[in-house]
């Protein structure tokens, strides 16, 4: 039987999506309070008695999260056009490569939109 992960960070970032209409709100320099959730699925190890350890998947994210909290997401390599889409699949890429339980990235960049990659 297969086990569902959650785990929750938080970065307080800035950016602009260059590619909207000048006259688009968010085509202005902005900043977010983006909430990150990590969604993996695997089996329980029998004998720790987990799927994987909160802390190592911390391990992990640490170097992206110190990429992107407080900066200018647009200034990030691989970010130039910050959308939260492109930011879901920019975190999923990258920690894929050390978590490969990870089935999704989920990005809230207020406390009424989400977008998940993959969907």
């Amino acid at each position: 039987m297969k086990y569902k992960l959650k785990q929750h960070f938080h970065i307080e970032s800035a950016r602009f999506l260059p590619n909207l209409p000048k006259n688009h709100p968010c085509s202005n320099m902005h900043g977010h309070s983006f909430k990150i959730v990590l969604t993996l699925k695997g089996d329980l190890d029998p004998k720790i008695g987990w799927v994987m350890d909160y802390h190592e998947i911390t391990t992990v994210m640490q170097p992206l999260l110190k990429q992107l909290d407080h900066k200018v997401l647009n200034e990030v390599p691989g970010l130039e056009n910050p959308t939260s889409e492109l930011l879901a699949k920019w975190i999923y890429e990258k920690a894929l490569v050390q978590i490969p339980l990870l089935q999704k990235v989920s990005i809230m960049e207020t406390t009424s939109t989400e977008c998940t990659y993959p969907a």
